[in-house]
């Protein structure tokens, strides 16, 4: 069986100034999300996944991460809904 490839670099778009920040290479922790966001603590983080609001996570044994990939096709979702 193939070895899983890992996420390749992603650009994330910050709606306030509309250039592109690259995302790491490697699975996001929720930490990383309240960076990537200014959030004001990774509680928010936390309700999002409990409300289904926030982008896709999974679990790696107790540790919840995320794919770069899929946090960039939830934000550009979550702008097409403003729009």
């Amino acid at each position: 069986m193939p070895k899983p490839q890992r996420p390749t670099s992603v650009h994330l778009v910050h709606s306030a100034d509309k250039t592109a920040a690259p995302l790491p290479d490697r699975y996001l922790k929720p930490e990383d999300l309240v960076e990537l966001f200014d959030l004001p603590s990774v509680e928010t983080v936390y309700q999002w996944r409990r409300k289904r609001t926030g982008p896709p996570g999974f679990r790696v044994g107790r540790h919840l991460r995320y794919d770069p990939a899929e946090v960039a096709q939830w934000v550009a979702a979550k702008g097409r809904e403003v729009a």
